[in-house]
């Protein structure tokens, strides 16, 4: 802009352009590139918003729901990062610093610097793919890195999970090399029942069997469950007790209130009827 106007009054006027026009010139236009980019900022955040709310009624779901608010933040960072760099390289060109030699200098500099952060680049390219890849919502109920807790953050650099004792994990996504995701689409919550060899088996799986009824007509759990209890039988022989498997499909994420909940009716039925638990060995 100031290279035009300095051009039009040295051609069609025969004059050179005032020093404080100039500067006044250079300061009128790094407001502007600033305006443009806070407007871009602005039509990004209401475009993403609007796309948002459009998606979110065309996919009620709820897995759909999470899946979108995790690539929402995202995209969203990575508007701020673009539009920042542009306006900033834009400013100093305006105030007449070449960014030429910054990039080259960035450049030589990144070679350097890459040696040493190619942890952080696999970072960013692990999580890139994750979300690309639908691995990880906010949300789910997962295990990566070694850790294992509930979902509150996805990035491109980390996952921050929380446990069931409140500490916060962050997890690098360079360091997962597995996903162990609990919450889609159904989960199990599994039971492995010591029962002592005294006990009759079939007696066993009647308790258990009533014990579901009962469980799933009870309120604060019926929503939960997906199908009918599964009695899979005897699983382990150990010296004192043998090992009983079952299991019930329930909702995402649902399976450790399930189990607390089916465990302490089958308690009471267990006690009713005289079926005895044997101690855990050590």
């Amino acid at each position: 802009m100031k290279e035009f106007v300095e051009h039009f009054l040295v051609v069609h006027l025969g004059t050179a352009l005032p020093v404080w026009a100039s500067g006044l010139i250079s300061l009128t236009n790094v407001f502007l590139i600033l305006a443009i980019a806070w407007a871009l900022m602005s039509f990004s955040g209401r475009l993403i918003r609007v796309l948002d709310k459009g998606w979110t009624a065309r996919h009620p779901n709820p897995e759909e729901r999470k899946r979108l608010e995790t690539l929402t933040r995202v995209v969203r960072y990575i508007a701020s990062v673009v539009v920042g760099a542009v306006a900033v390289m834009l400013v100093l060109a305006e105030i007449g610093i070449s960014i030429a030699p910054i990039l080259a200098t960035a450049g030589v500099a990144g070679l350097a610097v890459g040696f040493g952060a190619q942890s952080l680049v696999k970072d960013y390219f692990t999580g890139f793919v994750m979300l690309i890849e639908d691995q990880i919502r906010v949300g789910d109920l997962v295990e990566v890195g070694g850790k294992a807790g509930t979902v509150e953050e996805v990035t491109l650099r980390y996952i921050r999970l929380r446990d069931l004792e409140g500490a916060v994990h962050f997890v690098p996504n360079g360091v997962i090399a597995t996903v162990t995701n609990r919450s889609r689409e159904f989960s199990y919550a599994m039971m492995d029942l010591r029962i002592s060899y005294q006990s009759d088996l079939d007696q066993v799986y009647q308790a258990i069997r009533e014990a579901a009824e009962a469980f799933a007509r009870d309120p604060d759990y019926a929503a939960r469950l997906l199908k009918p209890i599964e009695i899979m039988g005897v699983d382990q022989w150990n010296d004192s007790h043998q090992i009983v498997r079952c299991r019930f499909k329930v909702r995402p994420a649902e399976q450790q209130a399930v189990r607390r909940g089916f465990l302490k009716l089958l308690k009471q039925h267990f006690d009713a009827q005289g079926i005895r638990i044997p101690a855990k060995e050590s």
